[in-house]
């Protein structure tokens, strides 16, 4: 297949086509992780944007499906250096190609993907227009698709990654927390679940009374696509419940909490993507690695009178990674503690909580 991905600035890329013959448009971004693709391309967090791989050769292990961050591939559209689709993995059951081609994602290989980083690490992200086709494909065309598209936060993603209906994840424990499932990773889930915690999964835009009507112990903010202040009505629930429950959030889940409690957000020039990010915990001077995925921030000069206060930092750009408030119980991340494939340095996130629940 041959495939062209065009970016608004006018820079074209031509190469090999996988996975569906199909025209997506979407914020081109990078991802620096070693391994873990099947996870990256299920995760709702991507709605909305193209990823690209840095790592080189990707495929080699197939895809398993226990590995799954939700029920199917989110990204708009998929590029690689190398593709490989003979895989070998005794739970893989079938190949990158394949896998995109049941969703309709269109991929791209055999371009310099070393080129589009750098470009993107220059001149932040960008939003883009990739197409796959059997036949000769028109580059002007997918061009102008690109110049036209409108940006990456003008679009409310939530309603298409959320949960339509509530629903009960059932751990035969003591406590029970409500979840707002704004694109929540299955890993977050299951985190909780092995710890014997109840978990009601709830849309993205349940209200305050849903909430308290289920007389749950805690409240936690998952992750998710977009700009955080799209995140009306879960902002809106944590405004109204703060004094009244824990809360806790991860990634999309600390920006709410920011903004709920009356700090700003701020877009990131590239984002941080992958599993090598440095977070400091002022408190414990201590430095652990982390898996991220996001392209927004918590502004910390916005924090005063809030009550919130910073507890960790991207030791790369300085960026908030933490917040605890002064006098409730309300902590946050903003990588992810669940990651998988790894690494697993702030797992013991979930324990925190937990025990508050308990307190």
């Amino acid at each position: 297949m041959h495939a062209v991905l065009a970016l608004r600035d006018g820079t074209v890329f031509e190469g090999i086509g996988f996975g569906a013959e199909k025209e997506s448009i979407g914020e081109v971004v990078f991802n620096t992780s070693l391994v873990g693709y099947e996870e990256s391309l299920t995760d709702p967090s991507y709605k909305g944007q193209i990823l690209t791989l840095t790592y080189p050769l990707i495929g080699n292990y197939g895809v398993r499906r226990s590995d799954f961050e939700s029920e199917k591939v989110q990204v708009e559209g998929f590029i690689v250096r190398e593709v490989q689709n003979f895989y070998s993995q005794r739970n893989a059951a079938r190949s990158v190609h394949e896998f995109l081609r049941e969703f309709g994602i269109p991929g791209l290989a055999g371009i310099d993907t070393r080129a589009l980083t750098k470009k993107i690490r220059q001149y932040g992200v960008i939003m883009g227009c990739l197409k796959a086709s059997e036949k000769k494909i028109s580059v002007e065309e997918v061009l102008s698709r690109a110049k036209e598209t409108a940006s990456y936060g003008a679009t409310d993603y939530l309603p298409q990654v959320s949960v339509k209906e509530k629903a009960f994840y059932d751990a035969k424990g003591k406590k029970t927390i409500a979840l707002i499932d704004t694109g929540v990773k299955l890993s977050i889930i299951r985190n909780f679940l092995k710890r014997g915690i109840n978990v009601f999964r709830l849309p993205y835009n349940a209200s305050p009374q849903d909430i308290i009507g289920l007389h749950v112990d805690g409240l936690f903010l998952a992750n998710g696509p977009g700009d955080p202040e799209q995140a009306v009505d879960a902002i809106h629930v944590v405004k109204e419940l703060k004094e009244k429950m824990p809360i806790a959030g991860i990634c999309l889940g600390n920006q709410i909490v920011g903004l709920a409690l009356g700090g700003k957000t701020y877009k990131l020039k590239f984002g941080h993507r992958g599993t090598n990010q440095p977070v400091k915990d002022i408190k414990n001077d201590r430095v652990i690695i982390t898996s991220q995925n996001h392209g927004y921030a918590v502004d910390a000069k916005s924090l005063g009178g809030t009550g919130l206060e910073v507890t960790q930092v991207n030791l790369n750009d300085g960026s908030v990674e933490g917040l605890r408030h002064k006098t409730l119980p309300i902590i946050t991340i903003q990588y992810h503690a669940e990651a998988n494939p790894g690494p697993w340095d702030a797992n013991g996130f979930f324990d925190e909580f937990i025990s508050m629940l308990k307190s």
